[in-house]
């Protein structure tokens, strides 16, 4: 909870927008209020049947935006749609799933955007891991376009984030890429 109110504050440090899946409990919640306690903007999006299951309706009141979306899909579509980068604090298997579909899009072309495991106290070595064991088997066939960034401090996130982006905007010919959402 702390790694996740200490990345909001970072969020709104460095006058980025939060956008994410619009719960207001547990982690996500504690991400989303250390970016509001802190003057940071925050979008979430959740999906109607999960209003009541992962945030409280005067509680999402408090986001500057809040699109309500008819299911799963098209949450993790918008979200994805409207980040510049993506970030997975320590999590179950929701939050598994939605890192590894980012990865499947890096994967097949369709992004270039940061993603970033936030490795508090080695949650997420089992992950790395799993990735160098499926790499090493042939299994991840463009590993070059499956690197996310693997940060164990909160207060490396952001940075690491921002100078990805400023190298694939360089790659880019000098493309003025800004983050400015994720």
């Amino acid at each position: 909870m702390a790694a996740g109110r200490a990345l909001g504050k970072e969020i709104a440090e460095y006058g980025l927008r939060l956008i994410y899946g619009g719960g207001t409990k547990g982690i996500m919640g504690a991400v989303a209020s250390g970016t509001l306690s802190n003057g940071g903007q925050v979008t979430g999006i959740i999906p109607e049947f999960l209003i009541d299951m992962e945030a409280t309706r005067h509680s999402l009141g408090q986001l500057n935006e809040l699109i309500v979306t008819p299911d799963m899909h098209a949450r993790k579509h918008t979200m994805f749609e409207r980040s510049d980068a993506f970030v997975a604090l320590p999590g179950g298997i929701g939050t598994l799933e939605e890192i590894v579909e980012i990865m499947t899009w890096a994967q097949l072309g369709r992004h270039e955007k940061p993603m970033v495991f936030a490795n508090i106290n080695g949650f997420w070595d089992p992950m790395m891991e799993l990735l160098r064991h499926m790499t090493g088997e042939g299994f991840v066939h463009t590993a070059h376009r499956v690197q996310p960034l693997v940060i164990d401090e909160i207060s490396g996130v952001i940075p690491a984030i921002m100078a990805q982006a400023a190298e694939l905007a360089a790659d880019r010919d000098g493309e003025d890429e800004v983050i400015s959402k994720m």
